[in-house]
């Protein structure tokens, strides 16, 4: 596992696509320890991203600093970003994206519905495209919500699912899911300074199109 930034409070890595994010055997936090040398380091998730999905995260190295940053997160102090190849091109050269979201617990699925209650929730995004290509756009997006599948869904809801997606779209495009975590911003749980870190995804396919 690729560490980007390390201190006695956090760090900062980079999630391999179809690793879990939560501490288990495999997932993330295992393979964090395993690269410090530490089978016995107390690394703890603080956010998650999807199974199939690939880029930077953020890790406390202790109980403070966990309660810390999940503060941040609750109060959306913490600024995420990602990168998204979609099938076909936004009618807007950038924009908002709200829906609201229902969890179909069954399927493990996560639906855009129009009937306010208790189980809907507002997803809000913004986005940008960056290039179009072969039928495909690149696109920054910046989460205003941290809604389940909510980047997956809402682009798939407007007819673009992401390139590679296999739940919210029937197609088979032959590679992981073109979801990257791109950008992380956050105060430091100990000092309060705010950091940021980014890093581009891989340069293969469909990243190499567009």
């Amino acid at each position: 596992m690729e560490i980007l930034y390390l201190d006695s409070d956090i760090l900062v890595c980079v999630k391999p696509a179809r690793v879990l994010s939560t501490d288990e055997p495999g997932g993330v936090p295992e393979l964090a320890r395993q690269a410090l040398g530490d089978p016995g380091a107390d690394v703890r998730t603080v956010h998650r991203l999807d199974r199939v999905v690939s880029g930077l995260m953020v890790l406390a190295r202790n109980a403070a600093a966990a309660s810390e940053l999940s503060r941040q997160i609750r109060e959306e102090l913490f600024q995420k970003e990602y990168l998204a190849v979609v099938h076909g091109r936004p009618e807007a050269p950038e924009g908002t994206l709200r829906d609201l979201l229902t969890r179909d617990k069954a399927r493990k699925m996560t639906l855009v519905t129009t009937v306010p209650g208790k189980d809907a929730r507002e997803a809000i995004l913004d986005y940008r495209i960056l290039h179009s290509a072969d039928g495909m756009s690149r696109v920054r997006i910046l989460l205003r919500t941290g809604r389940t599948h909510q980047i997956r869904v809402q682009f798939a809801s407007r007819g673009m699912p992401l390139v590679g997606e296999r739940k919210y779209a029937a197609g088979e495009d032959g590679c992981e899911i073109a979801l990257w975590s791109y950008s992380l911003g956050f105060f430091h749980p100990k000092t309060g300074q705010w950091m940021t870190f980014s890093k581009e995804p891989p340069t293969d396919y469909p990243w190499s199109v567009v």
